[in-house]
């Protein structure tokens, strides 16, 4: 469910803002922080970067994916839309001097077409309005045959339908929670991570322990996850005005619309993540 507010990309620009600079990952352990970036880039062609790549983050926040991945290129270009998550990850990729900040959204980006080698944007582009539109713009970056990771929401497709009623019940409770002030919001969001995600996802370890499998069990992505990440994905996931989902199918279409070939997604969580290739 979308809110009807002609502002609300601003105002969820706003919130991210606030939710890096409350959770600046600095807190996160490097080891488990590297886990989470395998997440997302264990499709990702890496054997086509080198130390002349350039290419950009779409959507950085507080920096984290570039700061992992700045030692194997030559430049990373930090875009995000929010002023102050940018002040998060300047503090965060100080000691990341190929890494260069960028205030922009994604229909103006200060970048010449077709001069990346290679891109990235994850977790961003279902909080906007027209993902189609900023997917296609993000690609005219990219040079031919250059690979572009995305991370976007997922419509539950492989999920049970008691799974999906789950998740309905937690949507009425974000649209409630997003509009609230900031600081109540927060407060509410450290709430639910105590309450619900830590001892939802820690009893799918036990669980696991004893032997069982159970596919569709509520936020087990969290199981092997620190209290730390947590809260922030609570604050994510409940803080946020405007969230988008999507099947695989729709982000192929949206991403062969957009130019790209040879795309293939992940097999695990979290879901989904896709690969493609600009044409």
């Amino acid at each position: 469910m979308i809110m009807n507010d002609k502002n609300i990309e601003k105002k969820t620009i706003i919130d991210f803002g606030n939710e890096w600079d409350l959770y600046n990952q600095l807190e996160l352990n490097q080891i488990e922080k590297e886990k989470i970036w395998l997440d997302y880039f264990s499709i990702f062609p890496s054997c086509k970067l080198n130390k002349k790549s350039v290419g950009f983050d779409f959507g950085c926040g507080s920096g984290r994916w570039a700061q992992v991945l700045s030692s194997e290129v030559k430049k990373i270009y930090c875009i995000d839309a929010s002023l102050k998550a940018l002040n998060v990850a300047k503090n965060n990729l100080k000691n990341n001097k190929n890494c260069i900040l960028i205030n922009s959204n994604h229909i103006n980006i200060p970048i010449k077409k077709q001069s990346m080698d290679f891109g990235y944007s994850l977790g961003v582009l279902h909080h906007i309005k027209d993902t189609q539109k900023a997917i296609t713009n993000i690609a005219d970056l990219l040079k031919p045959g250059a690979p572009f990771l995305i991370y976007l929401y997922y419509s539950f497709e492989n999920k049970s339908y008691f799974y999906k009623f789950l998740w309905k019940c937690s949507d009425y409770l974000r649209i409630i929670t997003s509009r609230l002030p900031f600081g109540i919001k927060k407060f509410i969001c450290l709430i639910i991570a105590i309450i619900i995600y830590y001892p939802i996802s820690k009893s799918h370890s036990i669980f696991q322990k004893m032997g069982l499998k159970l596919n569709n069990y509520p936020l087990s992505y969290y199981s092997n996850k620190s209290f730390y990440t947590m809260k922030t994905d609570a604050l994510d996931r409940f803080g946020t005005k405007l969230e988008k989902r999507f099947s695989k199918d729709e982000i192929f279409q949206m991403l062969s619309k957009a130019g790209f070939i040879n795309i293939k997604f992940g097999k695990k969580a979290p879901y989904w993540c896709a690969v493609g290739y600009k044409k």
